[in-house]
């Protein structure tokens, strides 16, 4: 068996689907699908249950793929030693955020960063906090950019910056009407959320737990749809479906793209998140992830206070 094999099982593993897993690993379906074989018939046993619509570990390949997921990470750590006799700005760094962060802050710190550390290829990516969890500790990204709460073994986690959550309504909306927002104001309107699987969609919960709870006859007609991404839900208010809450930084966007959409915040103490940088306590590269936090730092979005 090789690493690259177990790199295979257990990507799979995270995505269930044989082409997204390829995809993922830069091969071709073909290419993973014969590996995964190779390693099944090496082993002497089946990691995966295959239908036509979904593949899972067999309970001995979830055995075998957590081990594996071990066998990688002690592999990064020997990578992440190899690094550190290396100039720490001149090989590439591997940056991971998630769905709510990343589009808002990549193009806001990427330009001082290369500015900064020019001989650094920066390789960057999007996904859901429990997907970078398992990429961060295999090694295969080398700090990622979530939202707190956030606690994993090995792994250093430090705040960067607070941001407040505001309201997302068309300019026409009544609630327009008022400079700050109260949270009894959102009883009986539709407020659009992002979809199960989502962090910031448990935030606005747990911040606003009666959100979506009381109903009024002003509010008869309620859209069961639950938008995927921050963007999707900007449209959806656009198109008159209700109103949604956003991030600060997610919301300075939305306000001006001229289809009469306007923000509010909230009154009193606001519902906020606390954006932070993990890395694994093993990464030897710290002139990098200063680099790339003073970058961060040097982005100026309204409304965002540092950690």
């Amino acid at each position: 068996m090789t690493l690259t094999e177990l790199r295979y099982i257990t990507t799979l593993a995270q995505v269930s689907h044989f082409g997204h897993a390829a995809e993922r690993c830069n091969v071709s379906q073909p290419t993973l699908s014969i590996a995964v074989k190779k390693l099944e018939s090496e082993l002497g046993v089946d990691l995966f249950e295959r239908s036509k619509s979904s593949v899972r570990p067999t309970p001995i390949g979830e055995q075998i793929i957590a081990q594996s997921q071990r066998v990688l990470e002690e592999a990064a750590a020997i990578k992440d030693i190899a690094t550190s006799g290396k100039d720490q700005l001149n090989s590439p760094l591997h940056v991971g955020a998630i769905f709510t962060i990343g589009p808002y802050l990549f193009p806001h710190f990427i330009p001082p960063l290369q500015k900064s550390a020019p001989q650094m290829p920066l390789v960057i990516e999007e996904g859901y906090t429990s997907t970078l969890r398992k990429r961060l500790r295999s090694g295969e990204v080398d700090v990622i950019i979530v939202a707190l709460p956030f606690n994993e073994p090995d792994v250093v986690v430090q705040p960067l910056y607070e941001e407040p959550f505001v309201l997302l309504l068309p300019g026409n909306h009544p609630l327009a009407a008022k400079q700050e927002i109260d949270h009894s104001d959102l009883d009986g309107e539709n407020v659009l959320m992002m979809g199960e699987g989502h962090c910031f969609r448990d935030q606005v919960i747990e911040a606003l737990p009666n959100i979506n709870r009381n109903p009024v006859g002003s509010a008869p007609i309620r859209t069961m749809t639950e938008g995927s991404s921050l963007e999707t839900l900007c449209y959806m208010v656009a198109s008159g479906l209700g109103i949604t809450i956003l991030p600060q930084s997610a919301a300075i966007g939305a306000e001006h793209r001229g289809n009469s959409l306007v923000t509010r915040p909230f009154a009193g103490s606001s519902p906020s998140r606390t954006t932070a940088l993990a890395w694994r306590a093993s990464f030897p590269r710290h002139k990098a992830i200063d680099a790339l936090r003073n970058a961060i730092y040097d982005r100026k979005l309204p409304g965002i206070n540092k950690s």
